[in-house]
């Protein structure tokens, strides 16, 4: 064997096998990064102004709820008061298990904004391959912009299991549009295993399995073959399940701690409760005390954004694919009828079709005022939810 052939079987160095994987992406991680390095500088600039921790603005909210069940864990007993019970496991174990890798990174919260930082990324990139495929490159490189940017997407900087959920999601959408049917199902139920909100892609993978076995027919056997996605969606929240009955007694410990301890439930006139509440707030609003829950104004704007954005996608019959446009019906469902969790920039940024498509129906000149406007808020929106108690994420 000669020299130039011994060349030929030296395995390539990893790093180089790793840039050739993430060149195509390129300019969507340096745009991913450059939205991260702007909330890094609000997230600084209000942690000095409020004389607290980098730490302690990135960990607020429900950062601190996932943090304290990555190092605690779950308490044995249901309580009809607020605790860790009403949150979902995957994303807390995947932070104990980043805090546990061998490596200097020993904090709990830094470690949750590194796994929501990474799964951002990673989202980032399954979006723009799928706004790419429905729409074009140029368009898939527009979404992938607004994503980024888009007020909601500063749960990547923080404690939020949305860095989890999302990527699963769109991964599952993904999956289900190449009728790659275990994968599917595997991202699936890992996500309902992070959230409630992914009970969605339950019913997307029903949804995709029945239409499958529409088109084919039960005889064939990869129709059948669909059926493993809906069977496999619901492992996560199965497993859950199990879990807390041996933990606490009752295999419905979050939903109790949920409609108990946190007040959640589905209700019709959730909306008017949200406009009732922000002109309560606004009736109490002084020049003396200016800190008001903003919250609710929130709501109303998503739910406005909401309904412009699903009437764009069906306007345009299969402007997206069905498991996509079922993934957002599904859950524009449980926001717009949800007690405590209305369609504001996280959950329409869970959502993501509905974001995206402001991508495909502006561009040019109109894109560019629309990113315009949609990075003011995002800065405005994050420095009202690092630097203070007036909006929640």
């Amino acid at each position: 064997m000669t020299a130039d052939s011994l060349t030929h079987v030296v395995p390539e160095p990893w790093f180089a096998r790793l840039a050739a994987a993430v060149r195509p992406w390129r300019w969507t991680i340096v745009v991913y990064l450059s939205s991260r390095v702007l909330l890094i500088a609000v997230a600084l600039v209000a942690a000095k102004l409020g004389h607290i921790s980098l730490a302690s603005e990135v960990g607020r909210w429900d950062g601190t709820w996932y943090t304290q069940i990555a190092s605690i864990g779950y308490p044995r007993h249901v309580a009809h008061i607020p605790t860790t019970l009403g949150f979902f496991p995957l994303y807390p174990l995947v932070i104990w298990a980043t805090v546990h890798t061998p490596g200097p990174l020993n904090s709990v919260i830094f470690a949750g904004v590194l796994v929501s930082t990474v799964g951002g990324l990673i989202a980032t990139i399954l979006i723009q391959q799928l706004a790419t495929e429905w729409w074009g490159e140029t368009s898939g490189r527009r979404a992938a912009l607004l994503f980024c940017f888009f007020p909601g997407s500063i749960v990547f900087s923080m404690a939020y299991a949305e860095g989890l959920l999302i990527p699963l999601a769109a991964g599952c959408v993904l999956a289900l549009q190449r009728r790659h049917w275990l994968l599917a199902g595997v991202l699936a139920g890992l996500a309902t295993a992070v959230q409630p909100d992914a009970l969605a892609l339950v019913v997307v993978c029903a949804v995709c399995a029945v239409v499958e076995l529409r088109r084919r027919g039960w005889h064939d056997p990869e129709a059948r073959r669909s059926l493993l996605a809906p069977l496999l969606s619901v492992a996560g929240i199965g497993a859950f399940a199990v879990f807390l009955w041996i933990w606490t007694g009752t295999p419905f410990a979050t939903l109790e701690t949920q409609h108990y301890g946190w007040g959640e439930k589905l209700d019709p006139l959730a909306l008017p409760k949200q406009g009732k509440l922000l002109a309560h707030e606004l009736s109490h609003a002084s020049l003396a005390h200016l800190s008001i829950n903003l919250a609710p104004a929130a709501a109303l704007v998503g739910t406005v954004v909401l309904l412009v954005g699903l009437a764009l996608l069906l306007r345009q019959p299969r402007l997206v694919s069905l498991e996509a446009m079922t993934l957002t019906l599904s859950i524009a469902f449980l926001a717009v009828f949800s007690e405590n969790v209305p369609p504001n920039p996280r959950i329409l940024i869970t959502a993501f079709p509905v974001v995206l498509v402001f991508a495909h129906r502006y561009q040019r000149r109109g894109y560019a005022w629309l990113f315009g406007a949609t990075t003011a808020l995002l800065i405005l929106t994050s420095a009202l939810t690092y630097g203070g108690h007036t909006l929640t994420p």
